[in-house]
C-alpha cells in the first residue's frame, strides 16, 4: 500500500480525487496541504489525516507519492516541491499555466529520477477504453473524423440568482480568468484524441466567441490535423446557457471511419457503434473515472514505469495546443479592435 499526500482540497478532490483514495486497496490518505487555516479543522475532521499550512512540514508527512489538485496557477509551484523533497506526482489538469512551466515541471522531476503524471481521467472511462480497443481493432476502418463536444455553463454565471445584486459563480469567474473552457477542460479531448488515434498533432486551427467579458473566448472551437491524416474537432463552451433558468449540456463524441462510426451520447445515455453489419450498442458509464485511474497509477508506483498512466509530455501537449490556440484567438480579436 502507497501513502498519499494531498496538496489543495477544492472541489475535484471533494468529488474525485478523495473518494477514489479513500476506497482504493493500493492507496492510504497520509496528509493534506490546504494553505486555508480556515478550513484545517473540517478536513481534519472529515478525512482524519493531518492537515497542514506549511509546505515543508506537509512534505516531511511519511508519504511516497503527492497528488496535486489545487488551482491551475500553483501547479508548478507544487510539483517543484514535491521534486525537492523526492515524491512521485499526480498533477490534476491543466499540467501548467503554460507550455513553458510545463516543461520546467517534466525537467526537474526527471533530474531527480521521479514520476510525473497528468489526470487525464477521462481515458480510464470503460467507454474511452472501449473506444481505444475499437479504434486499434479496426472496427470502423480507418478513423478519418473525431468531433468532441463538451458545451456547459461550468455551473452559472452566478453562485446565486434569486435577487440582485448577483454574486458572481466565482468557479468559472476563475476559471475564465485562467485562461477560458479549452485551457480548462478542453485539455481532456485534446487528449483523447491523440490517445485514440496513437497519432500526434501535426497542426492546429482555432476560432472562438465571447458571450461573456472575459479576455478569454467562453466558446471555442479547435480544429487539429494529425500525421495520421485524421482531423479532430473540439467544441467546448462556458457560455451555454450561463444566464438561464434552466440550463442543458451536451457531451458527445462522433468518430468517423471508412467502415463505420462510433457515436457518445451522456446525457442520452447512448454508446453505440454503426457498421454495415449492424448497430452494436454498448453499456453506458459516465465520462470520468478517478478509481481506474487510481488503479493505474498504483501500478505505475509499483513498476516505477508509466504503465498506462498520461504522462508529463501528455499534459505538456495538450497545454501548449489549448493555450497557444486560445492566445491566437485573444491576439486576433484584439488586433480586429485595433483596427
Amino acid at each position: 500500500m502507497f501513502r498519499l499526500g494531498l496538496m489543495g482540497c477544492g472541489a475535484v478532490a471533494g468529488y474525485g480525487h478523495l473518494p477514489a483514495i479513500t476506497k482504493s486497496p493500493d492507496f492510504e490518505l497520509a496528509a493534506i496541504y490546504e494553505p486555508d487555516p480556515a478550513r484545517t479543522k473540517k478536513l481534519q475532521s472529515d478525512y482524519g489525516v493531518p492537515v497542514y499550512t506549511d509546505v515543508d512540514a506537509f512534505f516531511q508527512a511519511g508519504f511516497e507519492a503527492v497528488v496535486i489538485t489545487s488551482p491551475a496557477p500553483h501547479h508548478c509551484r507544487n510539483v517543484l516541491d514535491a521534486a525537492r523533497f523526492g515524491k512521485h506526482v499526480l498533477c490534476e489538469k491543466p499540467l501548467a499555466a503554460d507550455e513553458w512551466q510545463a516543461v520546467e515541471m517534466i525537467e526537474t522531476m526527471e533530474k531527480q529520477g521521479l514520476l510525473l503524471f497528468t489526470a487525464f481521467d477521462y481515458r480510464f472511462s470503460p467507454v474511452a477504453l472501449t473506444i481505444k480497443r475499437m479504434v486499434a481493432e479496426g472496427l470502423i476502418g480507418e478513423v478519418r473524423s473525431l468531433r468532441l463536444c463538451y458545451i456547459w455553463n461550468l455551473h452559472g454565471k452566478y453562485a446565486s440568482s434569486e435577487a440582485p445584486p448577483y454574486q458572481l459563480n466565482m468557479r468559472r469567474s476563475g476559471r475564465m480568468l485562467e485562461g477560458g473552457p479549452m485551457v480548462d477542460c478542453g485539455v481532456h479531448q485534446i487528449d483523447l484524441a491523440r490517445w485514440w488515434l496513437g497519432s500526434e498533432v501535426t497542426s492546429y486551427t482555432s476560432e472562438g466567441a465571447w458571450v461573456d467579458e472575459y479576455e478569454a473566448p467562453d466558446h471555442m472551437y479547435l480544429h487539429m490535423q494529425h500525421a495520421s491524416g485524421a482531423h479532430t474537432m473540439v467544441e467546448i463552451s462556458y457560455s451555454y446557457c450561463f444566464t438561464a433558468k434552466e440550463p442543458i449540456s451536451h457531451f458527445t463524441y462522433q468518430l468517423v471511419g471508412t467502415e463505420g462510426i462510433i457515436y457518445y451520447d451522456r446525457e442520452a445515455k447512448r454508446f453505440e457503434m454503426r457498421t454495415s453489419a449492424g448497430t452494436t450498442t454498448f453499456p453506458f458509464a459516465k465520462e470520468k473515472h478517478f478509481s481506474g485511474m487510481y488503479d493505474e497509477f498504483a501500478k505505475a508506483l509499483e513498476s516505477r514505469l508509466p504503465q498506462n498512466m498520461p504522462t508529463g509530455e501528455d499534459g505538456l501537449i495538450a497545454t501548449r495546443i489549448a493555450r497557444s490556440a486560445t492566445e491566437e484567438l485573444i491576439r486576433r480579436r484584439h488586433n480586429r479592435i485595433e483596427q
